[in-house]
């Protein structure tokens, strides 16, 4: 049983119809019921329509304790909700940095927090935060969007280490570039642009319309593979292109590491004695 946020579209929208599609029940959430209405009609009482704003924390609560309800447990919980802020750092205001965060961070939060009650009485569950390879790297014009898969890859790292004592697995799925509708205007709120970066916002545009996307109508069966698992990986990437480019700029960071590391053992000094502290 599968209980998934942001599944209107894009690979919410994806995953959920294909593991209906397989004979697994799907709890669906979206803003609007009338987005995913059509799931119902060809599947049934195995598919549950929820609608789900991932901002509000009381409409989160009593949309994680329905699909439990109705189905009677929660298998594999997909925090997917989520959408980009285009913008140089200097453009981008306070409340659309805000409202990014709140959907792209906190209402991840609200969702875990929501199941994790339910998953820890059952003793089982997966939860699989769909992050992107921008959560180990980042690009100009989408740095408020990378940084909030930095966060995001942080809490579930954090949260897999805190639950695993429960039988609770946690999964950081990573997907590269796919021909999905994140680019479209429902996917992103773009910020004021200054003519200062024009120039930098052409030449990031024109490597993006080279970027090779992926057809994400190949990713179900990864997830399958995934949820299936006996012994699932704490992060899995989706797609060809993104471990080369991760192997690269880790080995960039680790280079500067090292050049610099008599400088930063020199600001070690001499050892302190320890002191006792309490939570």
């Amino acid at each position: 049983m599968w209980f998934i946020t942001g599944a209107s579209r894009g690979f919410g929208r994806i995953w959920a119809e294909a593991a209906l599609e397989r004979g697994d029940s799907v709890a669906v959430t979206a803003r609007s019921l009338k987005s995913i209405k059509p799931l119902k009609e060809k599947y049934g009482e195995r598919a549950l329509l929820l609608e789900l704003d991932v901002t509000n924390p009381q409409q989160v609560h009593d949309a994680v304790n329905s699909a439990h309800q109705h189905f009677g447990r929660l298998d594999c919980v997909v925090n997917n909700a989520g959408y980009s802020l285009v913008g140089m750092i200097e453009e981008a205001k306070l409340g659309d940095i805000r409202a990014l965060y709140e959907t792209n961070i906190l209402g991840a939060i609200s969702v875990i927090q929501a199941a994790l009650p339910l998953l820890r009485a059952q003793g089982y569950g997966h939860i699989l935060g769909v992050s992107s390879g921008l959560g180990h790297t980042t690009l100009p014009l989408i740095g408020y969007y990378c940084s909030s898969k930095w966060a995001f890859e942080a809490i579930h790292e954090s949260l897999a280490l805190e639950v695993k004592e429960f039988g609770i697995k946690v999964t950081i799925v990573e997907p590269g570039a796919y021909a999905t509708e994140f680019g479209s205007p429902q996917s992103f709120k773009a910020a004021e642009s200054q003519d200062i970066y024009s120039q930098g916002r052409a030449q990031f545009m024109e490597r993006m319309l080279g970027i090779e996307r992926g057809d994400p109508s190949a990713t179900p069966q990864a997830m399958f593979k995934l949820v299936d698992s006996e012994n699932p990986p704490l992060r899995l990437i989706l797609g060809s292109a993104i471990l080369p480019w991760i192997r690269q700029n880790y080995a960039d960071r680790i280079s500067t590491w090292e050049s610099w590391e008599a400088v930063s053992n020199s600001a070690q000094g001499e050892p302190v004695p320890h002191q006792s502290y309490q939570l």
